[in-house]
Parts: C-alpha cells; structure tokens; sequence
C-alpha cells in the first residue's frame, strides 16, 4: 500500500516493517498494523540489550501524526523479552517512550501547535485530549532540559506572572543577553527556596561570572551574586514611590481633618499620582489650586 511505503521512508523503524493500513470511516482513523521482523530479537525497555521473547501481549495502539483530519494510529503486540540482567521486561519500541500512547514523532507536533494556539483548541483541532497535549509538552520541556547547555550567563531578569484567581504566581529567571534570549527556570512561588534552587542548578562559579540582573529588589538574589549589578525593575521603583506618596497623603489628610482644617486633600489620589497625559481637564484644574498649598503630600 502506498501509505505504507510512504511512512517506511519518512518513520523507519529499524526492526519492525507496516504489515498493512486500513481506513474507518465510522471513526475517521487511519490504523496501521506494526509488526517486527522476522528474526528481530526485541530490546529490553531497562538495559536496552537484545534478549529472546518471552510472550506477547494484548494489541495497544499508539497515536501518531494525523493526516488530512484523519487520526492516525499505529497498532502493535508488544512482545516481552527475558533479559538476562532484568528478567522479563516489556520491549523497548522506537517509535515511543514508556507508557506513552504518543509517538515521538506525535508530540513534538503536538507541542508545536501547543504553542500557537490554546491547549484546549489543540486537543480540540487534533482529536486528542488536554492530557495528551500536557504529556507532550511535558517530554518536549524535559528533552530540552536534559540537553541544554546553560553556558557564561552574564545578564539575566526576575519577573512573575499571576495566574488562576487570586494572588497565585509563578517566578520566571530568564537570560537576557544580546542575542540570547532564553527562559531558564520557572518557579512554582515566589519563596527563597525557588531562587536557592535555580542558582544550585547553575552553580556558584557562574554565579559570580554573572554580571547584571534586573529584578525588583529582592535581597536573597545579591547574595548569590556578589559581582552582579543590580538593575531595578522600573515598573516596581515606580510602584514603590506611588506607595509612599499615597501614605503621605494619607496621612496628611487625616492630620488635616482632625484639626479641623479644609479636606484640600481629599479625594486627590489619583489627581497627584496619574501621569500627566492622563489626567482630565478637571483633574488639571483641581490639581492647579492644590500645587499652591505647602504640604508635604504635595512636596511629595
């Protein structure tokens, strides 16, 4: 069958031939029967050596790259070996990992697509679930740590980013460095046991090779960078001094109306805080009259 001919030049799997291909309409899946070849001793799935069979077991169908909408699957009896090191284990197949039912070639398209669109409308566009779309980006990620090479870090940045409702966050460590521009680690909190771990990954003689970070003033990072200059976050400068100004004034207002003074300074938060683009015309005007009082939330 063509289909046939065409996957064994595109996905060899050395050991095992397409026995033979056949649509269901009723389905909409294309199934592929996987057989090994004659003679092929199968691989331990521990020590991946050859071994003699042992038996095989019921038929298990594995998800590959869909094709014109239709689903593809590939069926195989798995057969098991006795390995003379492990005993009886279940063959070790190329065309997966484990107990995944995701080919490998499946889930880097997967992951692909994960990234350009929604996991839900993945799942939804591929016919599979949100689980299989989470297993696939999850053994991307975990290759792609397994072989990264983290190399001189000389700059890199502190960021979180909320998700779910309320105040949940994830800490993001990232590099960036003209023309490398990378995520390094991503926190599940915002704690010094997250930061104590990423610098042990990296390790103390690239700590202090590091030599800038921005971040938002937190004081355990310049301890495991004693050479790094810090760079503050803008956005965190700015909302610290929007903080001690609207303590200030505050506190003032409060003063003022205690002893008995005109409230000048009530309800002129966001009059004094709002940048000036920003402002309406009657807050420019109010603003205008409160500039001509001497008091230290104005000074502010």
């Amino acid at each position: 069958m063509l289909l046939t001919r065409l996957l064994s030049a595109c996905h060899h799997f050395p050991g095992f031939v397409y026995y033979g291909a056949r649509l269901c309409e009723a389905t909409q899946t294309v199934e592929i029967d996987v057989r090994p070849r004659k003679g092929s001793k199968p691989i331990c799935s521990c020590c991946n050596k050859p071994g003699s069979g042992y038996d095989t077991l019921h038929e298990r169908r594995f998800e590959f790259i869909p094709l014109r909408g239709f689903a593809v699957i590939l069926l195989d009896s798995m057969r098991r070996v006795d390995c003379r090191q492990c005993g009886v284990k279940v063959e070790a197949v190329p065309w997966a990992v484990g107990k995944h039912t995701l080919t490998k070639a499946y889930m880097p398209f997967l992951a692909q697509w994960a990234r350009k669109l929604s996991w839900k409308e993945t799942a939804r566009s591929f016919r599979t679930s949100w689980e299989r779309v989470l297993q696939a980006v999850e053994w991307v990620v975990d290759g792609g740590l397994h072989n990264r090479e983290l190399g001189t870090i000389r700059a890199f940045g502190v960021d979180e980013i909320q998700y779910g409702r309320g105040h949940q966050y994830v800490t993001l460590v990232y590099q960036i460095e003209a023309g490398c521009t990378r995520l390094l680690r991503v926190g599940q909190e915002r704690t010094k046991e997250c930061f104590t771990k990423f610098f042990g990954m990296i390790g103390k003689p690239l700590c202090e090779k590091v030599e800038f970070v921005r971040s938002d003033m937190w004081k355990p990072i310049a301890h495991h960078c004693p050479n790094a200059l810090n760079i503050l976050d803008r956005f965190h400068v700015v909302a610290k001094m929007n903080k001690a100004i609207d303590e200030v004034r505050a506190d003032e207002a409060w003063r003022m109306t205690r002893d008995g003074y005109e409230p000048v300074l009530k309800k002129s938060r966001w009059r004094l805080l709002k940048r000036r683009e920003n402002r309406t015309g009657k807050q420019r005007v109010r603003l205008r009259d409160l500039l001509q009082y001497n008091l230290r939330g104005v000074r502010a």
